[in-house]
């Protein structure tokens, strides 16, 4: 039994809405089970009722909410579950300062009281779907089909990978997107700051004593471990001549014709999926900065998203080829691109990409327009020889008649056009990027074009 939980004896809901109104949910239980019904629990130490009520924890100041995936598992439902990522945020500190009360689980239902930071009290209420009878038959039959499962079934332990070889057969013990239905006296429809405080709370009992996943779907810990018991008596039936396994080759091959065609590929998510919050309130480790990590996944999920729409080939999401070959201080400048980056993150990315924060805007400037390419001819100097410089020279002799043509001043694979205060810039693609010259800074005017006409056209407009 759990170092955390009171276990007791009751008529399904006795004496439950009455405990409610109590300070942290006394009522719901206490030491000797009061307020459930008689007290008596059964022989053999475990539970026969469908009712059990874990005593208020502590607060839990320093550490993280879930230690073990199955709770870790629980929390990020929670999270997919919930529209507003702040009701979440408000419920992790409530459950942190030791807010809720009791906490009772029945099938399909956990409660407890929660009071918010101005001291009201709230019922707050997560239903859970139960599992069906036929999916209780599939789980009892993993169990019993592993001699390690059941051994520490038995052994009052539920085992890891029996809850996930129950996920792989469609019997999902942890709650998915949206199993997680919140109920609060609130007046909130969605999760509030009561339910997600609640729902932490069940993480940390999870840790402790995950056999409170069978009662929240349907079974208690007793009735599972007495049908295993009698399972693992009773006499094995016939053997079964085992079928071979695979399929004829030639049957394969004569029915070819005849089957459909495969499905069509998933299509392209309407946006980026959204990273989970870095938030925890937890110690942060050394060197580790959750701002930042948060920022780097949601970019992350941003190429993704651009990358599946380019395999794709949906117009709108091309990449540029050098990706894959940027420098650490180049993907600074990419990863910077986005408006919606905390000034914490500017900080590091401008020293990271070594340019200073004029520097760094001056080459997202410059990314934004032309990508790699365009950030390559901000940062190189290189000097056209041969064949690059005549074709260079054509092109400049071709776009003008003689007497239209500008002033230009060359200095290496650049063209200055000084009384405007305009240059061009030959790539070593041969294309032409306009610069304008914005505080005694050469920026990015706009993108390249093989036509250096077009391309000054383009700046001086």
């Amino acid at each position: 039994m759990s170092p955390y939980d009171h276990e007791h004896s009751s008529e399904h809901g006795n004496g439950h809405c009455n405990g409610l109104s109590s300070e942290h949910g006394s009522g719901l239980g206490n030491e000797h089970g009061k307020g459930l019904g008689n007290g008596q629990g059964s022989d053999d130490g475990y539970e026969h009722d469908l009712e059990r009520t874990f005593a208020a924890l502590p607060p839990a100041r320093g550490r993280g909410f879930a230690q073990t995936w199955w709770g870790r598992a629980w929390l990020a439902s929670l999270e997919d579950a919930a529209l507003d990522a702040a009701a979440v945020k408000a419920g992790r500190r409530l459950a942190r300062a030791g807010a809720v009360g009791a906490v009772t689980v029945r099938p399909g239902r956990v409660t407890a009281v929660v009071r918010d930071p101005k001291g009201a009290a709230h019922r707050a209420d997560v239903l859970v779907p139960e599992l069906s009878e036929e999916q209780w038959v599939r789980f009892l039959d993993l169990a019993i089909d592993q001699a390690g499962h059941l051994a520490a079934l038995l052994d009052g332990e539920l085992p890891s990978p029996l809850i996930e070889d129950a996920a792989v057969s469609g019997i999902d013990l942890l709650p998915g997107p949206g199993d997680l239905d919140p109920a609060c006296d609130c007046g909130t429809w969605d999760h509030c700051g009561h339910t997600a405080a609640l729902c932490h709370q069940v993480a940390r009992l999870l840790d402790a004593d995950p056999f409170a996943l069978l009662l929240m779907r349907g079974r208690a810990k007793d009735a599972v471990l007495g049908e295993l018991y009698v399972r693992s008596i009773a006499p094995p039936d016939e053997p079964v001549q085992a079928e071979a396994e695979g399929v004829d080759a030639a049957e394969i091959w004569a029915a070819a014709d005849i089957l459909p065609p495969l499905p069509a590929p998933p299509g392209l998510p309407e946006a980026p999926g959204r990273p989970p919050s870095f938030d925890t309130e937890a110690e942060r480790a050394p060197g580790v900065d959750p701002t930042a990590l948060e920022y780097l996944a949601g970019r992350t999920a941003e190429e993704a998203h651009r990358m599946l729409g380019r395999a794709l080939g949906l117009s709108g999401h091309g990449g540029d080829d050098m990706l894959m070959k940027l420098t650490v201080h180049q993907d600074a400048v990419r990863l910077g691109c986005s408006g919606a980056a905390p000034g914490a993150v500017t900080d590091r990315l401008a020293e990271g990409s070594g340019r200073g924060h004029d520097g760094l805007a001056t080459a997202i400037r410059a990314w934004r327009v032309g990508g790699a390419a365009a950030l390559a001819v901000l940062d190189e100097e290189w000097q056209p020889e041969g064949t690059a410089l005549a074709r260079a020279r054509a092109a400049l002799e071709a776009a003008w008649e003689t007497t239209e043509r500008p002033s230009f001043e060359p200095a290496a694979n650049r063209w200055t056009v000084p009384e405007e205060r305009l240059q061009l810039r030959l790539g070593r693609d041969g294309r032409w990027w306009p610069y304008r010259e914005e505080g005694g800074r050469w920026v990015p005017a706009g993108g390249a074009d093989p036509d250096p006409a077009t391309a000054l056209a383009t700046v001086r407009r």
